[in-house]
């Protein structure tokens, strides 16, 4: 085996082995409580430039197949796992996690206390991390590297905050997936027609669409008002992604001209934070974050609470206990409320604009991995753009919420 270390930006460490490929790599260090679905982790977009611990202590169990990655490549910039498994026991495997890993030259790190390390993340908080393993442990005469020089590399590492990611994980260039019919065959005519800006989408997002019978025309995160008009859309949408939506200015402006033209509006994870900017609305980095596939959220117009997959670091800070107006630009896009929220920690974790037809989430409804409780989502989505003018009610939301509005 490998020697591998892994040291935080405070200067504490852990030993282990390496995992994947061997080398040094570096990131913000987060954990995900998710005790399946690793495949899908690695391969979200919005895990760029993050190490990621898995507080599940075994993994690799099931190996890697070519049906379930999220995208065309793994996205974490690291990974920390506990007891990765010695060998892939699953008929879909084609090969083993630790081959996949160093393949696409992944450097993780295994063998270490990773319930220390999370406890460790939770008291402190999310922070900068290195993974070194084989010739990175060493200087240049061979000899093994001062913690504090490497504790120096960490601390010289970009931070999150600020950090304008979007333009990095999203797609080149557009490209359609077409709608299907219920026997899973393409539709001649789709339902209705979506104009899904990429900012780190995930591969089952525009699948559970066309599931629906929606044609999804998948654009890159630069797009304009323009691009998306061309695809005469009858609703748009946001997706998840990387980085500080505080840094994200083109996609706020963008989502002002689809709102100002009140064309219906969906936005899951990043996209509900570039909703919140939009509306005028603040957002602030949490201490450690929401990531994994158990976080339970309270939809307040039904009263139902929903398991939910997560993975964000920021949140948008809205009034949750009444309906306010959306400070942007005195108020020009109305009422807006506080549609779900994490019943963890009161995180905001929807909005819903009540004289606009828009509405985003903070969860992942698509949840390849499961849980599905939020797949309603999309089919509120369809009911919005075939009746816009329904506003909060095509949305889903309660209609008896005491309007005492507000500025923020």
């Amino acid at each position: 085996m490998t020697d591998a270390l892994l040291v935080l930006e405070d200067g504490r460490t852990f030993a282990g082995e390496a995992y994947g490929a061997t080398g040094r790599t570096g990131g913000e260090i987060v954990f995900n409580t998710g005790m399946t679905g690793y495949q899908e982790t690695l391969t979200d977009p919005s895990y760029h430039r993050q190490i990621v611990v898995m507080t599940a202590p075994h993994i690799g169990n099931t190996g890697v197949n070519d049906e379930d990655p999220e995208s065309g490549r793994i996205w974490v910039s690291g990974y920390v796992v506990r007891d990765p498994a010695r060998r892939a026991s699953s008929w879909r495997a084609d090969r083993t996690l630790d081959e996949e890993l160093a393949a696409q030259g992944v450097v993780g790190i295994s063998g270490i206390d990773t319930r220390a390390l999370t406890r460790h993340l939770r008291e402190r908080g999310v922070m900068r991390a290195v993974i070194l393993s084989g010739d990175a442990l060493l200087d240049e005469q061979g000899r093994p590297l001062p913690t504090e020089q490497v504790v120096a590399q960490v601390q010289a590492l970009p931070a999150m905050s600020g950090a304008d990611l979007a333009g990095e994980v999203s797609t080149d260039t557009a490209y359609v997936v077409p709608a299907l019919g219920p026997d899973g065959a393409p539709l001649a005519e789709p339902v209705a027609r979506v104009a899904a800006v990429d900012l780190g989408i995930k591969a089952m997002t525009p699948h559970r669409m066309a599931e629906r019978g929606i044609e999804v025309h998948v654009l890159p995160a630069q797009s304009t008002i323009d691009d998306v008009l061309a695809t005469a859309p009858d609703g748009v949408f946001f997706s998840n992604g990387p980085g500080d939506p505080g840094a994200a200015t083109h996609e706020v402006e963008l989502l002002r001209e689809v709102l100002d033209r009140r064309i219906p509006f969906f936005g899951i994870c990043y996209g509900n934070q570039i909703l919140g900017r939009a509306l005028g609305y603040g957002t602030y980095k949490l201490g450690y974050g929401h990531r994994g596939v158990n976080q339970p959220v309270l939809d307040r117009a039904t009263g139902r609470v929903e398991i939910t997959a997560h993975n964000h670091g920021f949140a948008v800070d809205a009034p949750l206990d009444e309906v306010s107006v959306a400070p942007h630009d005195g108020g020009r896009y109305g009422r807006v409320t506080v549609s779900h929220v994490d019943l963890n920690d009161d995180v905001v974790e929807g909005l819903a604009a009540l004289d606009l037809p828009a509405f985003s989430v903070q969860y992942h409804p698509e949840a390849a991995a499961g849980p599905h409780d939020a797949a309603y989502l999309f089919d509120r989505f369809l009911d919005l753009m075939r009746e816009p003018s329904a506003g909060a009610a095509a949305a889903g939301q309660a209609t008896d919420v005491t309007d005492s509005p507000k500025g923020a």
